[in-house]
């Protein structure tokens, strides 16, 4: 990292720190420094609590933030591969893994449960003092039910599908089978029942995912001959109460749609919202949440561990039918927090470019961040975004998807950011939700084009002037060189009037100040 009095650079992603001593020259600005404070144990069970007014998840008393990643789908299922990922997770620095735990591993024969593959994953993480986020593969996965038990997916009079508009059925259970919640239900109680065992004093397990990316596709609701019915009648009192209560704060598409029909109540879903994918989307977000949050809620009633869903996301121009419509997306949420009051948070699961673009829509005071999943970019750029995540967002968690599948550079790369993160971990978890704390990125649309435009960030009395282009040498007439090479993303932290923590790579950063004083560093501590 080279350094001069007006500024720093890195090349390598979040393999930088510093510590700086900021001076107002002529100012006579004096030097004050604070110690972070944990927040105060409230429970020693795991559990979410309000800190400088933002969510945190909070284990064995302290506030914890999830340095995780997400396992390929099916890698949970094998402990003797698990065996051999646990070093590569350790040296990447990892606090917490998040991994499935699928029906039809746990109750292969309807009533009879095998938690060996359970005990075995809670096992590894204590013996790599790593905490553990379980994925409940129950009746959905990607909107489909593959890991749904044998017994299960070939009754298909108890345990019904969803079917197509021409009444075609597909591999999907369908939410509005009390046979399917109950079966669901049953084995996610005797999982939780089990943790609450085997893990009650321990705490390894600190959330559940219930569910994964529910939702209808290749159309955007479940068409069979009891779902029409549920569809032809009233909108569901629980939902409209809900709706009117929160009628100025819905989701602009939600309202619009309720405002052009009068905000009409007790009329069918077509009278209420209007006819098209968009209400049949609306009718998919009310009965998958609703399952979902029963599921959830029957679990807590064991073993009441934080629990929260997460949601495939949409591509640009795709309508309901064309993604899996009905998840826990920005435009639903309204519909998810009526249906499903158990569910601590909405998720999503983000894997195109546009990572600030689609964080900020999930940026509500009424849900906690967290990112379960996150890809399809380079370690850079997942490093850089995890800073942003923790920094700007006051996340709890960041975990990109597939990491025993990282090739040995971009296990390096990302290792590096974790590495960094976990050093920062008290003063990060202290500082969130307060503006002593900020991240840094550039943010880039669907495409994949960066905006490398400067940005500028103001704490205490300092103004930081980023950016993300190198600086013209210094004679006449020298014009702004190329970008950077690599990801640009780091994080701030404000200790005191005049000291700070900077960290990330890709940038270069000059400090101003409001007047005629001048900022000038006036000491500087360089570490990785």
């Amino acid at each position: 990292m080279a350094t001069s009095s007006s500024g720093f650079r890195s090349h390598s992603v979040a393999a930088c720190l510093a510590v700086i001593l900021l001076s107002l020259i002529g100012a006579g600005s004096a030097l004050g420094k604070t110690q972070p404070v944990r927040p105060e144990s409230q429970s020693a069970m795991p559990h979410l609590a309000i800190h400088n007014g933002i969510t945190q998840l909070m284990v064995d008393g302290h506030s914890f933030l999830i340095r995780g990643g997400e396992l390929e789908n099916s890698s949970g299922s094998s402990l003797a591969y698990l065996d051999r990922l646990w070093p590569k997770l350790a040296a990447m620095h990892f606090n917490t893994v998040l991994s499935p735990v699928y029906w039809e591993l746990i109750e292969p024969r309807e009533g009879q449960f095998d938690f060996r593959n359970v005990d075995g994953l809670i096992q590894g993480a204590r013996q790599h003092k790593m905490r553990v986020v379980l994925l409940w593969f129950g009746s959905w996965k990607n909107s489909m039910s593959s890991y749904a038990p044998g017994w299960v997916k070939r009754d298909q009079a108890r345990f019904p599908r969803a079917q197509r508009s021409d009444g075609a059925g597909i591999e999907i259970l369908s939410a509005l089978s009390s046979e399917n919640l109950a079966a669901d239900s049953h084995a996610f109680v005797a999982l939780m029942r089990h943790l609450r065992e085997i893990d009650g004093k321990d705490h390894t397990v600190v959330m559940v995912q219930v569910e994964n990316e529910a939702g209808m596709i290749p159309e955007a609701r479940d068409h069979s001959a009891v779902a029409n019915a549920a569809f032809d009648a009233p909108a569901p009192a629980t939902l409209m109460d809900y709706l009117r209560a929160h009628r100025e704060s819905l989701a602009p598409e939600l309202k619009k749609a309720w405002e052009a029909r009068g905000f009409k109540v007790g009329a069918n879903w077509t009278d209420s919202f209007g006819p098209g994918p968009w209400t049949d989307e609306l009718f998919t977000a009310w009965t998958e949440g609703l399952y979902t949050g029963k599921v959830a809620a029957a679990g807590k009633a064991v073993y009441p561990l934080p629990m929260f869903a997460n949601a495939a996301l949409v591509r640009p121009g795709r309508l309901p039918g064309q993604y899996p419509s009905g998840g826990p997306l920005p435009h639903l949420f309204d519909i998810w927090h009526a249906a499903a009051p158990s569910i601590d948070f909405l998720s999503p699961d983000l894997y195109f470019p546009n990572f600030v673009e689609w964080a900020d829509k999930y940026s509500r005071s009424d849900n906690a961040y967290f990112f379960p999943e996150t890809g399809r970019v380079s370690a850079a750029q997942m490093g850089a975004n995890a800073l942003y995540a923790f920094g700007h967002l006051n996340s709890m968690g960041f975990s990109p998807y597939a990491p025993d599948e990282f090739p040995p550079e971009e296990t390096a790369i990302f290792g590096q950011t974790y590495e960094v993160l976990e050093q920062l971990e008290s003063l990060v978890a202290a500082y969130q939700g307060t503006d002593r704390l900020t991240g840094i990125t550039t943010p880039f649309d669907f495409s994949g084009a960066p905006n490398l435009a400067p940005q500028k960030i103001t704490m205490g009395d300092y103004v930081f002037d980023i950016r993300f282009k190198r600086p013209p040498p210094i004679s006449t007439g020298a014009k702004e060189e190329s970008e950077i090479p690599g990801a640009h993303g780091g994080l701030i932290v404000r200790l005191g009037p005049d000291e700070f923590v900077i960290a990330g790579s890709g940038l270069t950063i000059y400090f101003a100040v409001s007047g005629d004083a001048i900022a000038g560093i006036e000491s500087i501590t360089e570490g990785r």
